[in-house]
């Protein structure tokens, strides 16, 4: 029998950071000693009042189909967080729940676009952006930004990208995988740019919320001539550490909200009703449950920095969230130690799996290929290791 595959899914990559991370754990089943900093996964626990919420809700048998768009305790709960932490106003209607983020930026994807229509990406972006613009007919289009501009786009860069194909503008901040954030003044000069073409929808991707080392988080909704052509993604993976529940969640103008509800409707339905009932018990609780794991993350993103600095070649900036690093490697290229020779971030990320047994994630992914993303979000010991390890192999490139 002929295996034939639609174009649509042959047309599709696979996600560089899931493959590294399977590539780890098949090292580590043939006994290789990996250190993985490739995964974007807070290695902390589900903190405990929130898995309470969830063995309450399984007795008092929240086990049957949900609303599509989200139970409405969780959705007002998640209004009243979009008010309390961003000064947003999204009512309950505005929100629908997701399978996780990720389904939230598939939604969008789908309902907004036609074949055709141009989404401006902000580079360096997640990985699975460019993915999910094509699975909707989309065309990518990507403004790139180095580490001599911490990572950032400005507004005049935008305005040069956008032409009367363009549909929407996708970015993150706190950026995955850089780390960086966009400031007040940078979203205000982004909105005004955007403001100009009011078919244009903006998607703000912010996750990683929660893991911010500034003073307070900034949503580009904020501003009111815009917040009609923004849609605010977020979740509670990252800033409570529940990757595993899967929950996503959008702030929209209503008639993009119930666009995805229809969308939803039809592929999942209502997501898990546990995980809800978990995510509700999380975004009602006081923020400050949360600040330990901030604490910590800062903490770990200094030693990373620290210790990184003292490796030759390696060029850094300092994240001010998230929990990666995101080096730029160029000076590496056409070194070889006497078997390999490196010339790009794929060959390099290869190297230090197999020679110096740490996996990152070659920035290449990412929409930079002179970089490799370091993922902190494991213990400093061993991030100390993973560090010695990365030093004591790059050493050996001439």
């Amino acid at each position: 029998m002929e295996h034939i595959l639609s174009d649509r899914i042959n047309s599709l990559s696979e996600s560089q950071t899931l493959a590294m991370a399977r590539l780890s754990r098949e090292l580590i089943a043939q006994g290789k000693d990996i250190i993985s900093l490739s995964i974007g996964e807070p290695d902390f626990d589900t903190p405990q009042f929130i898995k309470d919420a969830a063995k309450k809700a399984i007795d008092e048998n929240y086990t049957h189909y949900t609303p599509v768009p989200g139970y409405p305790e969780l959705r007002k709960a998640i209004s009243l967080k979009f008010k309390r932490d961003n000064n947003l106003d999204y009512s309950p209607e505005q929100i629908v729940v997701s399978t996780g983020a990720k389904h939230s930026l598939t939604n969008l994807a789908l309902t907004i676009l036609n074949p055709g229509d141009e989404v401006i990406v902000l580079a360096p972006y997640w990985v699975s952006y460019i993915d999910m613009i094509k699975i909707a007919e989309g065309k990518p289009v990507i403004i790139n930004s180095g580490i001599e501009a911490d990572f950032k786009v400005t507004a005049s860069q935008l305005e040069k990208a956008i032409t009367p194909k363009t549909r929407m503008l996708w970015f993150s901040s706190p950026c995955n995988p850089s780390g960086s954030v966009y400031s007040k003044d940078e979203l205000l000069a982004i909105a005004q740019v955007i403001a100009k073409h009011p078919n244009i929808i903006i998607v703000a991707d912010e996750i990683y919320e929660h893991i911010n080392f500034l003073d307070k988080h900034q949503s580009i909704a904020q501003f009111d001539f815009i917040k009609e052509q923004v849609v605010t993604i977020n979740g509670v993976s990252k800033g409570f550490a529940m990757t595993g529940w899967r929950i996503g969640y959008i702030g929209a103008p209503k008639w993009i909200a119930d666009a995805c509800t229809k969308m939803q409707g039809q592929f999942t339905s209502g997501t898990c009703s546990i995980a809800q009932k978990a995510a509700q018990a999380a975004l009602e609780a006081d923020p400050s449950s949360i600040i330990p794991m901030q604490e910590a993350f800062k903490k770990r993103r200094d030693l990373v920095l620290k210790l990184m600095s003292d490796i030759p070649g390696l060029i850094l900036n300092e994240p001010k969230g998230a929990f990666y690093v995101f080096p730029n490697i160029s000076y590496f290229f056409g070194k070889s130690d006497g078997e390999t020779t490196i010339k790009n971030a794929d060959d390099l990320s290869m190297f230090l799996l197999n020679k110096g047994l740490i996996a990152l994630v070659s920035g290449d992914a990412f929409g930079n290929p002179e970089c490799l993303r370091l993922s902190y979000a494991t213990s400093e010991d061993i991030l100390i290791e993973a560090i010695k390890r990365m030093k004591n192999a790059l050493a050996t490139l001439k």
